[in-house]
């Protein structure tokens, strides 16, 4: 498979050589048409500069006598690099524009119908042969009729030269074309190497980091400061920003397994330990259904720990299904949850104030799911608020949205805690002993089920109290 390089080389050096082969061959045909007609051109002056010259001689004298119409004919004609002869009515050639003074020339005939249409148009410019004068197969040929004074016909002066001049001249010409062409294109195709590598350079590296990474180095990212272009410095962010989401979601994984791997470790050792005391004896008959109460405990603590995970990957898989979603209360809802903790409430003494408002507070939102929001929030309210203390929970409207708040007193959660709060596992007391039924899912679960409403949630804590609050859209 060749690469990108090779194929971009291949390309641009097809399109050079296309480029300059129509350049060449539209420029070969232009140059041969200019120096025909260019050609053509001199030779019409010079025959008609010759006949006049021949007829202003013929009126003085003998013409084949004359030394002077000979040498100003030679010169004319050679200073166009022409062949000229002078042909009476019969086409025999009379005078010759040939240095040697008595040429082969003089004397030959001129045949072929040639002469009598020349005498006949007064004018005869064609490309062909003159077999009778010369050897070469093609000329351009310029023939001029010419005539006395009084009118009578004397003749025809024929000016021609080989085409093979012109072919030669162009040939000479687009040679130093072609020439320049090769250099221009060795000129472009090097430049483009060379900038074709530079371009290249950042890509292949770009491709080597990214091997690396699925190799499991999600440390590495693509340098920046090497990329060439605008496009390759933006495939280049776009890389960094999902390593870097991928190494936090990697990393984030790595804590989810040590935590649930923490998490199932220690009822399981708990319930190991008491299994296996109770069979081989250790611990007496009589204490066995206190420890049994403890086993069971512990198998509850999994038993949610599962049901909890069960959810979680369900809603970030699904999302939230919008067809569950229906318009209720949120003041009911709220006062709902803080019934079921009422044992709980009373057992702490607890002094609970609902601040709710009159009219019902309606929103539309998955019930279920909001009311496991509020009894995760007054759970952990009720369990952290200190002994005859503080509880209050609050609804109120502001603009189209609904706050609900859940307080409680007691101790604060520490500044540096506050970013973690909503993390899977994470739990204040590091001992994990503060709550031995708990599993660290309730505030992540929280935070999960109000971002799939697309909703937004806090905490604040200072001053001896703690509030959690979470918005939801208010309706009609």
């Amino acid at each position: 498979m060749r690469s990108a390089f090779s194929r971009q080389m291949i390309l641009i050096a097809a399109l050079i050589l296309l480029s300059l082969l129509l350049t060449g061959t539209a420029y070969r045909v232009a140059m041969l048409s200019h120096f025909e007609a260019d050609k053509r051109e001199t030779l019409s002056s010079n025959a008609s500069a010759i006949a006049d010259l021949t007829q202003a001689y013929s009126s003085a004298g003998d013409l084949e006598s004359s030394w002077d119409f000979r040498m100003s004919m030679t010169l004319a004609a050679h200073v166009s690099g022409a062949d000229a002869v002078v042909c009476d009515t019969d086409g025999t050639v009379i005078v010759c524009s040939c240095e040697d003074f008595s040429c082969e020339h003089i004397g030959k005939t001129v045949g072929g119908g040639f002469m009598e249409k020349t005498l006949a148009s007064g004018v005869n410019r064609t490309t062909g042969t003159l077999p009778d004068l010369y050897d070469e197969q093609t000329r351009y040929i310029e023939a001029v009729s010419l005539h006395s004074d009084s009118g009578e016909t004397l003749g025809a002066v024929i000016v021609s030269t080989p085409a093979s001049t012109v072919t030669d001249s162009s040939r000479a010409v687009f040679r130093v074309f072609l020439y320049t062409a090769l250099a221009v294109m060795l000129i472009a195709l090097g430049a483009t190497y060379l900038v074709s590598r530079r371009e290249i350079r950042p890509i292949r590296e770009l491709a080597d980091t990214v091997r690396r990474f699925g190799r499991g180095d999600y440390t590495v990212r693509a340098d920046r400061s090497k990329s060439t272009s605008a496009e390759m410095d933006e495939l280049m962010a776009a890389f960094n920003n999902m390593a870097d989401t991928l190494q936090q979601a990697e990393r984030r994984r790595q804590e989810f397994i040590a935590n649930v791997s923490h998490e199932l470790k220690t009822p399981m050792t708990t319930i190991a330990g008491f299994m296996d005391g109770m069979l081989d004896g250790t611990i007496p008959p009589e204490e066995h259904p206190r420890y049994m109460k403890t086993v069971s405990d512990e198998v509850r603590r999994l038993n949610r720990l599962v049901r909890s995970m069960l959810e979680l990957s369900r809603m970030q898989a699904e999302g939230m299904d919008e067809t569950k979603k229906t318009r209720f209360d949120l003041s009911d809802a709220v006062m709902q949850v803080m019934f079921t903790f009422e044992r709980q409430i009373e057992e702490k003494h607890l002094e609970v104030d609902l601040d709710l408002p009159d009219k019902p507070v309606y929103t539309v939102a998955n019930r279920d799911a909001v009311t496991q929001v509020i009894y995760n929030l007054v759970d952990n309210a009720v369990k952290f608020c200190n002994d005859c203390g503080f509880l209050t929970a609050q609804v109120r409207q502001e603009g189209e949205k609904v706050l609900v708040t859940i307080r409680n007193t007691g101790p604060v959660i520490p500044a540096e805690e506050l970013p973690l709060i909503f993390d899977r596992f994470h739990k204040l007391d590091k001992s994990r002993s503060r709550d031995p039924g708990g599993v660290g899912l309730g505030l992540y679960i929280v935070k999960t089920i109000i971002g799939a409403h697309g909703e937004d949630i806090w905490v604040e804590s200072h001053d001896g109290a703690t509030s959690f609050t979470f918005t939801m859209p208010a309706v009609k």
